[in-house]
């Protein structure tokens, strides 16, 4: 039921966790501009020293790069690390309160995989700090990767251990989870978790030079991998037969956007293993294949995207949650896909028309394409600005809906 508060963060919901995991993904889409634009030899990623070597080498051009993607970094960092331990904070609180109890029994139950999903995000935007701002990290990096993979597994438990509560509640019971509420893909947020933490796990492969640890990267995250593309398969058919029938939650709109950064994800985790797969097992993909596997996702992010735009727009969400009086913590949904498009299109463009050649890397058209992701994430940014001042700066009175 919607109520009253001095702004509308503070009526809390776990949806908030996904303040911290939009920032955390803008960090990254900033990050894509080192990972593409400046030379890394040696390693598979960019790391300190070759931001300096492309600083000292390089005109006005590179150096307005260098110093956008690395303010554009540190900035949205911090705001992923702020916005996690407030959601941290208040989830504390929120535990002890009648709404969350209440919450345990309903399908919204997996709003609460919003917390390892944001965590497994901030881990991989940790990573990243460390490559463009801690001098010769590449040196100790072997000594890190098993660390990370004990961070990630043990983020995977908590997502697990939340997810057969809820499922273990749903189908042990039985007449307790409520079909023509599940008009959404709401029910998405487990499996997205699960990718989140997957694509973690996958990093080592692709950048261990050790057999152990790229074998453990590959298994490891093969498995959470496979569980999240099972999970969000049954979940999104069983969704979308209710939508068929009741039509889709307004307030949970957004949540028809989630494949498309599911996607993203997905297909980053994949990427990196066939990295893996190649350095250290001689397991070749052509870069052919790479370009047609990236087509293949972006055409279905696509897809997605228009449908849940259609739907947004018809439902008039803007004007109800976005321009009018009603807020939604769900509304922060909307940065992900942006980013994940942002993202899978810097891929698409280098590992994928560069690579099998059908664009030449800095050419015209390959700057074309390169502005489409720009414009995604300069937008994603706006939004973030956006959001965070109507749900975290403005006082007096302001009515929340808090999504389903």
């Amino acid at each position: 039921m919607a109520h009253t508060a001095t702004r509308p963060a503070d009526a809390y919901s776990p949806l908030y966790f996904l303040a911290s995991l939009g920032a955390g993904g803008l960090a990254v889409t900033f990050f894509m501009y080192l990972m593409f634009w400046v030379p890394h030899p040696g390693q598979p990623v960019p790391v300190f020293e070759d931001l300096l070597r492309a600083w000292s080498a390089h005109g006005i051009a590179m150096k307005t790069s260098l110093v956008i993607a690395v303010t554009g970094i540190a900035g949205f960092a911090f705001l992923n690390v702020k916005m996690l331990i407030w959601n941290l904070t208040e989830m504390s609180k929120f535990k002890k309160t009648e709404g969350y109890a209440k919450l345990r029994k309903t399908n919204g139950e997996t709003q609460l995989l919003a917390m390892p999903l944001a965590l497994a995000m901030t881990v991989n935007v940790g990573f990243i700090v460390g490559l463009v701002f801690v001098p010769q990290l590449w040196s100790v990096v072997e000594y890190l990767f098993p660390l990370a993979m004990i961070a990630f597994l043990a983020i995977a438990v908590l997502a697990l251990r939340q997810i057969g509560q809820f499922l273990g509640r749903v189908l042990a019971e039985g007449g307790v989870f409520d079909v023509t509420a599940n008009n959404s893909f709401a029910q998405l947020l487990p499996a997205f978790a699960l990718a989140m933490v997957a694509v973690g796990l996958a990093a080592p492969a692709a950048m261990s030079t050790q057999s152990v640890i790229v074998g453990s990267s590959l298994v490891l995250s093969t498995v959470i991998g496979t569980v999240a593309a099972v999970y969000a398969t049954i979940a999104a058919v069983t969704a979308f037969n209710s939508m068929l029938h009741h039509g889709t939650a307004k307030e949970s709109g957004p949540t028809l956007l989630v494949i498309v950064p599911l996607l993203t994800v997905l297909g980053i985790m994949l990427l990196r293993q066939n990295h893996g797969l190649h350095t250290t097992f001689e397991v070749h993909a052509a870069d052919a294949e790479t370009l047609m596997l990236l087509t293949q996702i972006l055409a279905v992010q696509f897809a997605f995207g228009l449908l849940g735009l259609l739907v947004l727009k018809r439902q008039g969400y803007a004007d109800a949650f976005l321009r009018g009086p009603g807020n939604s913590a769900g509304a922060y949904a909307l940065v992900c896909p942006g980013v994940a498009l942002s993202v899978m299109l810097h891929f698409w463009i280098n590992k994928g028309l560069v690579a099998a050649g059908l664009i030449v890397k800095f050419g015209a058209a390959y700057w074309a394409f390169t502005a489409v992701a720009l414009a995604f994430q300069i937008a994603m940014v706006l939004l973030v600005i956006y959001l965070n001042r109507r749900h975290f700066g403005r006082t007096g009175s302001a009515q929340v809906v808090p999504a389903e």
